[in-house]
């Protein structure tokens, strides 16, 4: 049976700001490809609360395992993503991962390097190319408002320096430019291209310095508090529901206005 529902790829949506993607998504009638490098029973977590947000019965969840940084499990994950659920219509990448040992740019190894470039840099770029690609030479019929709709979730580690993890830095900002590359390329081409940039996120990724951050939120976020995945997955859902049709290549700050420079 055809797919009734646009049907949104989210990487890295097993847990935390993928999972809060995902389950807004399904919230607002989407279906759902909801892709884990490791943890299964997460993923089947986050199915189960995509298939209670969802609002209609027409609408599929549907789990698969890849880890962006190899390029095998990019092809498959497109071709079983396709397989599963019949199309693609937009792309969140998501998934991204922190250095395994947080060290000074003085002593920090090549390994973790690699380790964290290939799965939030390199993998986001090529699992975009094979994307793009299908859509280009197989040219599907967009369900989406405005069109195919790519976005990058990045962070304020864009722009803002942490010396204890030089390597994740350097990834996301990487990541800035290649929201542009392919905003630029694909601008006439019916496909639009987001970065959404989170702040400060209550999310497993920042447990381990929650305490420190709790006491610097009154001085750094205005809206003094921390982020949830919901609200990225809120304006996920914005882009995707084609609500800035004369857009691409913009930068949707979520962080409390932690990106404003005050006095």
């Amino acid at each position: 049976m055809a797919q009734e529902n646009p049907v949104v790829l989210v990487t890295g949506a097993s847990r935390g700001l993928g999972r809060g993607i995902a389950t807004e998504l399904a919230a607002k009638g989407y279906s759902v490809v909801i892709n884990y490098a490791g943890n299964a029973k997460a993923a089947d977590e986050t199915v189960a609360l995509c298939q209670k947000a969802a609002i209609s019965a027409s609408q599929q969840f549907t789990t698969v395992q890849a880890d962006i940084g190899k390029s095998e499990d990019r092809k498959r994950l497109v071709s079983e993503s396709i397989e599963k659920l019949g199309r693609i219509d937009a792309l969140v990448n998501n998934a991204g991962i922190a250095p395994r040992v947080r060290a000074d740019i003085t002593e920090a190894t090549e390994e973790s390097f690699d380790e964290v470039i290939g799965t939030n840099l390199k993998g986001p770029y090529f699992l975009t190319q094979a994307v793009v690609n299908y859509w280009l030479k197989q040219k599907p019929t967009s369900l989406l408002a405005g069109g195919f709709k790519v976005i990058f979730v990045t962070s304020m580690s864009v722009y803002t320096a942490s010396v204890n993890r030089g390597d994740y830095c350097i990834s996301k900002a990487g990541l800035g430019m290649v929201n542009k590359l392919w905003a630029s390329r694909l601008a006439t081409e019916g496909v639009q291209v987001f970065e959404i940039r989170p702040g400060i996120m209550e999310t497993d990724m920042t447990s381990g310095v929650k305490g420190k951050y709790d006491a610097l939120l009154d001085t750094l976020v205005p809206q003094k508090r921390w982020g949830q995945p919901s609200d990225v997955g809120q304006a996920a859902c914005a882009i995707i529901s084609g609500a800035f049709p004369f857009s691409t290549g913009d930068v949707f700050n979520v962080d409390g206005g932690f990106h404003l420079q005050r006095l």
